[in-house]
C-alpha cells in the first residue's frame, strides 16, 4: 500500500465523530433507546467514541458491543477454509432498541449486510441505523449510511486506511493506492 494523502488527522476524526454523535441524538430524539454495536475491528473504537460523546452531553451511559461478522460473510468459502472467528461481545438485548451499527469504511455494503444478519439473530431491534466514518462508494448492495463522517469518492484501485489509537497506536484516515 502506498500513501496518497492523509484525509483526517486525529482532530478531524474527533470532530467528525462529535458531529455524528449530535446527529444520532437529534434523529433519535434523545439517547434513551440507543445501543451501539461496532463491527470488528475498527468499528468498535468508533462505537465506543460515539457512545462516550453522547454520554458526555446527555449524561446517560450508553451500551456498547462488538460484532464479529466472519460467519455471516457471503464470501466465507472463498476466503479460507478455517476462518478466524474473534467472537462478538454484546451483553445487552437488542430487541426493541435503536441499534447504531458502526463501521469505519462503507464500500460494497456486504460487511453491513452480514452485520445486519448477525444482529437479527440476537433479537428484533426497533431500528438499525448505520454510522460510518468514511463512505467511499462502489456499492454492490442497496445499503446507505444514516450518518457519515465524510464521503470520499475513490477509484477501485484505491484504499481507505482508518487507524484508531486503541488498535493502531494513532488516529487518522488516509487514502492509499494498492501499489
Amino acid at each position: 500500500m502506498k500513501l496518497k494523502t492523509v484525509l483526517f488527522d486525529e482532530t478531524a476524526v474527533r470532530r467528525a465523530l462529535i458531529r455524528i454523535s449530535h446527529e444520532i441524538v437529534e434523529k433519535n430524539k434523545g439517547s434513551e433507546n440507543i445501543v451501539f454495536i461496532g463491527i470488528k475491528t475498527r468499528g468498535v473504537p468508533m462505537a465506543y467514541e460515539l457512545a462516550s460523546n453522547i454520554e458526555s452531553f446527555e449524561g446517560r451511559k450508553q451500551s456498547v458491543g462488538s460484532l464479529d461478522i466472519t460467519l455471516f460473510r457471503d464470501d466465507l468459502s472463498i476466503l479460507q477454509a478455517m476462518p478466524e472467528v474473534k467472537g462478538s461481545e454484546i451483553s445487552f438485548d437488542v430487541t426493541g432498541k435503536d441499534v447504531i451499527l458502526c463501521d469505519d469504511v462503507l464500500h460494497t455494503g456486504r460487511t453491513v449486510r452480514a452485520a445486519i444478519e448477525a444482529i437479527m439473530k440476537l433479537g428484533r431491534p426497533r431500528t438499525i441505523q448505520l454510522a460510518v466514518l468514511i463512505d467511499r462508494g462502489h456499492r454492490e448492495l442497496p445499503i446507505r449510511p444514516d450518518y457519515v463522517g465524510k464521503n470520499v469518492p475513490t477509484a477501485l484501485d484505491e484504499l481507505i486506511e482508518v487507524c484508531f489509537n486503541d488498535v493502531d497506536g494513532h488516529t487518522s484516515v488516509s487514502l492509499c493506492s494498492k501499489e
